[in-house]
């Protein structure tokens, strides 16, 4: 790739440009984003070549452009890409939901809408901005492309080969399925975590409680010092999908709350050991 032009240069576009440098993947990345000090550190930390605040310049002569922003902000970057977009240009993001960014595409870019290839690399930190960039962030991480069904194939065989060029693993899915997975394994688990997290902060004596929180209360809240307008988005954007997993989880923790009602010790354990065998075979074939 001869000009990469990230917009959102953070903890993912950073990882992303950091990665293509350290595989010799890419001669030129150009960075946009909605704060100057913020493009000038990762000027200073040799993470883009170039940043730009035009983007009819940041375009010209692209091979590729990524959108590493809150998905909330992709339409309007979009928007503003549409009308500098080469025929030979392809745009990819890196957003958490899809259904709504595919949306947003057909939009913004009309007729050229199969240049943009929907993506979400499934790596991340509590940790944001370019400071907190890595070169190996998504080295044997999955990344889900959801093109659309006419997609050519070599244009995503371009994304494809961005994302193996940083580590990553790529399978491809429809926008709708990928949404529903991640509400249940990403977007609930953070949601839950927030939550809890508020509700002991809210309480009168959370400093005590918060002096005595050890390594469970550390493993369970690590991802509520995640980015919250990050979050935000994603959970508004993937309400539908979102909902219906707060409702079954509502199920279970009823079940759970009658069991305990009932003291019954034979039910709980029963559950635990289930909950427990299902997540230990996760971890052991997970690679990471």
């Amino acid at each position: 790739m001869n000009k990469l032009v990230i917009f959102g240069v953070g903890l993912i576009g950073g990882s992303v440009a950091l990665a293509l440098k350290q595989s010799q993947a890419v001669r030129h990345i150009v960075g946009i984003g909605r704060d100057g000090d913020h493009l000038q550190a990762a000027l200073d930390l040799g993470v883009i070549d170039e940043a730009q605040t035009s983007v009819a310049s940041a375009l010209d002569q692209a091979d590729m452009v990524l959108i590493a922003a809150p998905v909330a902000q992709t339409l309007a970057i979009l928007q503003g890409i549409a009308p500098h977009l080469a025929s030979s240009t392809i745009v990819t993001d890196a957003g958490s939901t899809k259904s709504d960014i595919v949306g947003y595409a057909q939009h913004a870019l009309g007729d050229r809408y199969l240049q943009f290839v929907p993506g979400h690399p499934i790596a991340g930190a509590e940790k944001s901005g370019v400071t907190a960039a890595r070169a190996d962030l998504f080295q044997n991480r999955n990344v889900v492309l959801t093109p659309f069904e006419q997609t050519a194939a070599p244009d995503i065989a371009r994304v494809q080969t961005m994302w193996e060029a940083c580590g990553a693993h790529v399978t491809t899915m429809t926008a709708a399925q990928h949404d529903r997975i991640f509400a249940a394994v990403s977007h609930l688990p953070h949601l839950l975590a927030f939550a809890l997290v508020n509700e002991l902060a809210s309480r009168p004596n959370a400093d005590q409680l918060f002096d005595f929180a050890a390594s469970g209360f550390r493993d369970f809240s690590r991802i509520a010092g995640s980015h919250p307008e990050m979050w935000r988005d994603i959970s508004l954007a993937n309400q539908a999908a979102l909902l219906e997993e707060l409702n079954a989880y509502q199920v279970q923790l009823s079940h759970v709350r009658e069991l305990l009602q009932q003291q019954d010790g034979a039910g709980l354990q029963q559950l635990f050991e289930r909950a427990s065998h299902a997540r230990n075979a996760w971890a052991r074939h997970k690679k990471y």
